[in-house]
């Protein structure tokens, strides 16, 4: 099908009015008495270039739109801003501590983390969350995933040897960890998932992670590393810091009409302020840990992001495959695990892990597994890492 640009049709000058009427075979006539030997229409197409659109003139040469300057260093800024912002944070502690440490000192990083889960309370719209009630198989099989499975690989990491200590062991702490906040439902709609599903995964399993984490931490990292973890506090802890916030938020929204219209009229100016928050974590903690960061070998943390991104293989391999596998077990009538929009949600929603709640754990176990910054190192990276692999 060839579509030409209507101004690309060059016509002569319109027939007089008295020349308009008739059959189409006395208009024919009409017309040929009119213009003897009238031109044939010329229909110039309309070619698409790369980057950009042109008109193809005349005289054969390109009439291009040449691209705004800095257009495409914003886009990539406003498509990675969390990634970046995580990356700023980091170089910024590691060329000076100064603010950092004084951050430290006033506790700015648990009023950061409250903050964020006020803002996913303010963003949580739950009116799909009932669309995602006729795929609670693959529901959950999903919750089962992030929060029986992939906790029980971190028993595996903590028996690697490595130096430093913590990175192993807060990349195994990673694995305790719910799904991600916003990113899961993000990417599962990119995909073509059903994002009611992710949705609804994403709530469920972060509820439940409020008891699941401690006993996760407790039973295999704890116990691995010869330390007794306060579960008892540790749970009050994530209510306070987690679940807390996420209700005031939630409340203020369905609440008050006016609010819940900002803040989807501002989604992405919320998103934002959310990264900005999650930044200061790493910012703070490379800034406490600095000196030690500095004495660590590149090696280790090329070993460490690479062992990150396998983690996150792994489980897109497993999640994916045990899927298929149950699939195959219902072969009479059809599945909502056979459905690709279901099996898309699961597969990228279960396979991923928060940030934010492990800096909300680090922080209240107090060093007991290790130096904090050296804890975080590694999940920031995973974090990083399993929003640019799929």
């Amino acid at each position: 099908m060839i579509t030409h640009h209507p101004s690309l049709l060059r016509l002569r000058a319109p027939l007089p009015a008295g020349l308009r009427h008739g059959t189409s075979h006395a208009l024919l006539f009409t017309a040929a008495a009119y213009s003897p030997s009238p031109p044939p229409l010329r229909l110039l197409p309309l070619r698409v270039a790369a980057g950009g659109s042109s008109l193809v003139g005349p005289d054969g040469g390109n009439r291009a739109t040449p691209p705004q300057p800095g257009a495409a260093a914003l886009d990539f800024a406003r498509s990675n801003f969390l990634p970046l912002a995580l990356i700023g944070g980091m170089t910024l502690g590691l060329l000076d501590p100064t603010l950092g440490c004084l951050a430290h000192k006033y506790s700015l990083s648990k009023y950061s983390t409250f903050g964020i889960f006020v803002i996913s309370g303010l963003t949580l719209r739950t009116k799909e969350l009932g669309a995602a009630l006729q795929a609670w198989p693959a529901g959950l099989f999903g919750l089962g995933s992030i929060l029986l499975f992939t906790p029980f690989l971190a028993q595996f990491l903590v028996q690697i040897q490595f130096f430093p200590r913590e990175f192993i062991t807060g990349l195994a702490m990673f694995c305790c960890m719910p799904t991600t906040l916003s990113s899961g439902v993000t990417l599962t709609q990119l995909a073509g998932g059903n994002s009611a599903l992710a949705l609804a995964m994403t709530v469920i399993s972060n509820l439940l992670g409020i008891m699941f984490v401690p006993l996760s931490l407790a039973k295999y990292i704890g116990t691995g590393a010869g330390v007794s973890l306060p579960t008892k506090e540790l749970f009050r802890s994530l209510v306070n810091t987690l679940l807390v916030p996420l209700i005031l938020g939630k409340v203020a929204r369905e609440t008050s009409k006016g609010i819940a219209e900002f803040v989807d009229g501002n989604r992405q100016g919320f998103s934002v302020l959310s990264a900005v928050l999650l930044s200061l974590v790493p910012w703070i903690q490379v800034s406490r840990s600095r000196s030690l960061l500095l004495s660590v070998k590149p090696k280790a943390f090329a070993i460490i992001v690479t062992i990150g991104v396998l983690l996150h293989l792994a489980l897109l391999a497993f999640n994916a495959t045990t899927l298929q596998v149950l699939s195959c077990l219902k072969q009479k009538e059809e599945s909502v695990l056979t459905r690709k929009e279901y099996a898309r949600a699961v597969i990228l929603v279960a396979s991923q892990k928060t940030l934010p709640v492990l800096v909300a754990v680090v922080e209240q176990l107090g060093g007991a597994l290790g130096e904090s910054g050296l804890l975080v190192i590694p999940c920031v990276a995973a974090h990083i890492n399993q929003n640019h692999l799929v």
